[in-house]
């Protein structure tokens, strides 16, 4: 049982016009939650901040009320007879230090037991993280070995993941972009990509002409915008795109992003373009860990993640991960 007599929760306090502030939040703290029948009482241990946070600012979290993520935790009291004291479970009642969940609700689910596998991976690169980059391959894109892949982003948490997975699924050559040349460095240099750019370096669609001057079978988008346009017009004919996120409109308040103007090109060339969302996909979730889990306790694969100490700090890394601050999956680490 936690020693802890208090709860905290993060509160979002009013709407952001563009890049989100600090003074948009407010950290709340009552007394710690009881469980009721079937219920248990979780101490968070890890939280997810994700891109789409930014996009549930502006309208999908309510006001002055706790907010939703990812988090991982540990029950420390229980009456839900599929939780027991120790267990480690994965749910979505994040932004918060300990939270009420019951085994079975959508988004909870007991931690498997595999040993040697880090914690961090449960909420990156076998989270849903690791999940949507899994599903963008081999759902959306029906990746095959040997194909010429481009990512956008590919130093985010998707991103990483995709390429890790790409190089599992037998790719040919690894296109990223990055938003600094430490980021591109660090995709040729540890995780496997073939060649990468700054895209500050110039535009988009000639930065990724040469470093794909044979163009691409596919492409994972996670930004859209610029990189959406490179991504078609470096695509082979019958080419295909997992477009995934838009970080390029996230901060955009309001204004609907420019088509590309290439748009026709996937007309002429036969491409197609799916959108991803992962909660369509969680029958996938065993798969991925079959592919991924014995490479994870090998060593051949890390989590990547970027991690920040001290529940205080959760908008801090929050803000953090919008400005790219981080290489792989954000991550807030709660407790022990």
């Amino acid at each position: 049982m936690t020693t802890t007599r208090t709860a905290r929760t993060f509160h979002l306090t009013a709407r952001p016009s563009g890049f989100p502030t600090p003074d948009l939040f407010s950290m709340v703290e009552t007394a710690l939650p009881v469980p009721g029948p079937g219920e248990a009482l979780v101490e968070n241990v890890l939280l997810s901040v994700d891109p789409y946070h930014r996009e549930e600012m502006d309208g999908g979290w309510e006001l002055n009320t706790p907010l939703e993520g990812r988090a991982l935790g540990r029950v420390v009291a229980s009456r839900d007879p599929g939780l027991t004291e120790g267990d480690l479970v994965l749910h979505r009642h994040g932004w918060r230090t300990h939270a009420l969940v019951t085994a079975g609700a959508p988004g909870t689910r007991r931690l498997p037991s595999y040993e040697g596998v880090p914690l961090t991976a449960y909420l990156s690169i076998l989270g849903g993280t690791g999940l949507t980059a899994y599903v963008a391959l081999t759902r959306t894109l029906e990746f095959k070995a040997g194909q010429d892949l481009f990512v956008s982003a590919a130093a985010g948490g998707v991103g990483t993941a995709v390429g890790r997975i790409a190089r599992l699924l037998g790719a040919g050559r690894i296109v990223g972009s990055a938003g600094s040349a430490a980021k591109a460095a660090r995709l040729t240099g540890d995780l496997g990509f073939d060649a990468a750019f700054d895209y500050h370096d110039g535009p988009v669609g000639e930065l990724l002409a040469m470093a794909a001057p044979a163009g691409i079978d596919v492409a994972v988008d996670n930004v859209g915008g610029d990189h959406l346009e490179a991504a078609i017009s470096a695509l082979r004919e019958h080419g295909r795109i997992a477009w995934v996120g838009a970080i390029a409109q996230y901060h955009s308040a309001g204004r609907p992003p420019a088509a590309p103007r290439n748009l026709f090109d996937m007309v002429e060339k036969s491409l197609r373009l799916e959108g991803v969302m992962v909660r369509n996909h969680t029958a996938a979730q065993a798969e991925l860990e079959e592919l991924l889990v014995p490479h994870l306790q090998s060593g051949r694969i890390t989590p990547d993640v970027t991690v920040v100490d001290g529940f205080e700090r959760t908008v801090d890394g929050f803000l953090g991960m919008l400005r790219g601050e981080n290489t792989g999956k954000m991550l807030i680490r709660t407790g022990e």
